[in-house]
């Protein structure tokens, strides 16, 4: 036993001897055990960079990038309402291009078509086999009057008999059907002095 102790305190003696105190100061560098965990190769702020394009280590950030600990509901985008109030958005929050209505198009098709149809009057394959006796057409005044806002609220949350999509479709798909959708009201409810000559010419 004697020799037992005798040995701890040579070790323990040992360890304060290389390490210290717990709280000491020494001008001595620190013992590293993992070096690369302090000493890690990387680009100080405005350090050039050959590797990247540009040949700048601070890039701009991606698009869509959110601060950390910015909330989700504080972005208008991902829940369709203004910022601090309850009132929706009035338009898109991103731009209308043909690649966005091609996608709102393609996403219509997938979830929103078996309901309210292609044309989106509410004729889909559920009304005719009986499945739902009611499905909103798309093309009413009431419907057409809602902000886009208001629609995207509907499609991730749902309404009446519609069950929310928040889960399958996503934000910007949502959004994307919205712009199609209003192309689809505008196909039915745009007036003749809109159109061109040329337009009015192919309609007669």
């Amino acid at each position: 036993m004697r020799y037992v102790v005798l040995g701890l305190t040579l070790v323990a003696a040992l360890v304060v001897s290389v390490l210290g105190f717990r709280g000491d100061t020494s001008r001595k560098p620190p013992l590293e055990i993992f070096p690369d965990m302090d000493r890690q190769p990387k680009l100080r702020p405005q350090e050039p960079n050959a590797l990247l394009p540009n040949g700048r280590s601070s890039q701009f950030l991606v698009e869509g990038t959110v601060a950390r600990g910015t909330p989700f509901a504080a972005i208008p985008k991902n829940t369709g309402r203004v910022l601090g109030v309850t009132n929706f958005v009035e338009t898109l929050p991103m731009k209308i291009t043909s690649q966005l209505l091609a996608r709102g198009r393609d996403r219509y098709a997938i979830s929103c078509l078996p309901c309210h149809g292609a044309q989106g009057d509410g004729n889909g394959i559920t009304k005719k086999i009986g499945a739902m006796a009611v499905v909103a057409n798309l093309h009413d005044a009431r419907i057409v009057k809602l902000p886009d806002g208001e629609l995207f609220h509907v499609i991730s949350e749902g309404r009446n008999l519609m069950g929310g999509y928040r889960a399958n479709v996503t934000i910007d798909d949502r959004w994307a059907i919205v712009a199609y959708l209003r192309a689809l009201q505008r196909s039915r409810l745009a007036f003749e002095d809109e159109l061109s000559t040329a337009e009015r010419a192919q309609l007669k």
